[in-house]
């Protein structure tokens, strides 16, 4: 009895500990730690975390309890922008090595390296056809070697990743490839109709990577990039895109139109994200009674370029005058401040003195102040006798404020005579620039 229970005390480790995941970072003063999570078609898992050492290696230990699927490594902040998917089997150790100019290069993982190997040698062919239509050869017996190649190499690739997650991944990249001659032009049309035809938007392995997001700005941002007419462009791709995933669950057509239209936001495409939002992602949420993303999407429309701007009394309630009501200028500058704002009370000079510098009737300013209360701000207006002052009361949770959804001070609205929003400069420079451009 006792050499038995010897045995399972040596023995526990291995259960504790069953498989381990190494890393080499070629730049390893720029990160401190890694961090371990777990992908979920809709969430992350916190797994554990590793220093990483000055030589930039490091090592994670993953017990009995890390099931196969997914994982993620977030080695810097943002870790929505430094981070990579590993595929963990469950059933052998990993070890790579991470350069961030080259990527990954696995020296243990059959898994990953299949993954990494089918990519690698489908780019090479890829390079091999463009180079194939650049040259505008007409050696049409090399072009379809080439192809020929390209379908075999699909085909040994899903044959050894039989069994495996790594399979889900080559499947799902398979391209189009011809049986027979095509021209460019009608190669690229056909790229481009395929581009989904093995994506299956219902895969829990692909909607627990980067996979679906990364295949859908491809597709978006990518395709037809050099037409004239971008923004037609980017509304067509998206139609596209949103017909390919047509059967995924509303929550996965939600995450993806959600981060598109954030990106389109955030690239001041504000057009494209109300598209988005009108055509698509209002009718998801509504489906999903998501009442927050609704309101948040419409309060960005309503403040978009293009828009009305959202009308609001300029002194209190009982005062009938709105911004609606005001006249006699070319542009009006709504101007969101803090009388204890650092930034604002360097700024909020310069937009005086430049007001001054143009001609008569061109420019009114309207400034709301964001405040607790209005002690430092009764005294701090005093300087600025020709701006319409506004005081919001509540700061952060003020009316006006949340109209048009301010997160920081100070914050520029330009708006025509009609109060249409016609720009939203990021800073006084910005706004100076408008003006003078």
């Amino acid at each position: 009895m006792l050499k038995r229970v010897i045995f399972l005390v040596f023995l526990l480790p291995s259960f504790l500990f069953s498989h381990t995941i190494k890393g080499t970072f070629t730049k390893s003063e720029n990160y401190k730690y890694a961090l371990l999570y777990k992908i979920l078609p809709l969430s992350t898992s916190y797994v554990g975390n590793a220093e990483i050492n000055k030589d930039g290696t490091f090592m994670l230990e993953l017990d009995s309890t890390a099931t196969a699927g997914m994982y993620k490594i977030v080695y810097a902040i943002p870790k929505e922008e430094y981070n990579f998917d590993i595929i963990y089997n469950g059933r052998e150790d990993i070890e790579f090595t991470f350069d961030a100019e080259t990527g990954l290069t696995y020296q243990e993982s059959v898994e990953n390296k299949l993954v990494t190997g089918y990519t690698s040698s489908m780019s090479m062919i890829s390079q091999s056809i463009s180079n194939f239509f650049r040259q505008q050869s007409k050696d049409t017996s090399a072009l379809m070697a080439i192809f020929k190649t390209q379908r075999e190499t699909q085909q040994n690739f899903e044959e050894a990743a039989k069994g495996t997650i790594a399979l889900v991944f080559i499947k799902a990249n398979k391209p189009y490839i011809p049986e027979t001659v095509e021209d460019v032009e009608t190669y690229i049309n056909n790229l481009e109709t395929h581009f989904f035809d093995h994506v299956d938007f219902n895969n829990v392995t692909l909607q627990s990577s980067d996979f679906l997001v990364e295949r859908m700005y491809n597709y978006v941002l990518g395709m037809g990039k050099d037409t004239p007419d971008i923004i037609a462009n980017y509304k067509k791709n998206i139609d596209v895109f949103c017909l390919a995933m047509k059967d995924a669950p509303l929550t996965i057509k939600s995450s993806l139109l959600l981060q598109l239209w954030q990106s389109m936001a955030d690239s001041d495409f504000e057009g494209v994200a109300n598209y988005i939002a009108d055509k698509y992602l209002i009718d998801i949420a509504k489906a999903l009674n998501d009442q927050v993303l609704i309101d948040g999407l419409v309060q960005f429309k309503n403040t978009s370029k293009e828009s009305k701007a959202p009308d609001f009394h300029l002194d209190a309630p009982k005062n009938q005058k709105k911004l609606s009501d005001l006249s006699g200028f070319e542009y009006y500058v709504l101007v969101f401040w803090s009388s204890t704002c650092s930034h604002c009370l360097n700024e909020i000079p310069q937009l005086e003195s430049f007001e001054e510098t143009l001609k008569a009737g061109e420019l009114k300013v309207v400034a709301i102040g964001l405040e607790d209360d209005d002690k430092n701000w009764s005294d701090k207006i005093k300087e600025f006798p020709d701006f319409i002052h506004v005081l919001g009361l509540g700061k952060w949770d003020n009316e006006i404020g949340n109209m048009y959804d301010i997160k920081s001070t100070p914050t520029y609205f330009v708006l025509d005579k009609n109060k249409r929003i016609v720009a939203k400069p990021k800073d006084i420079e910005s706004l100076k620039s408008f003006f003078n451009y």
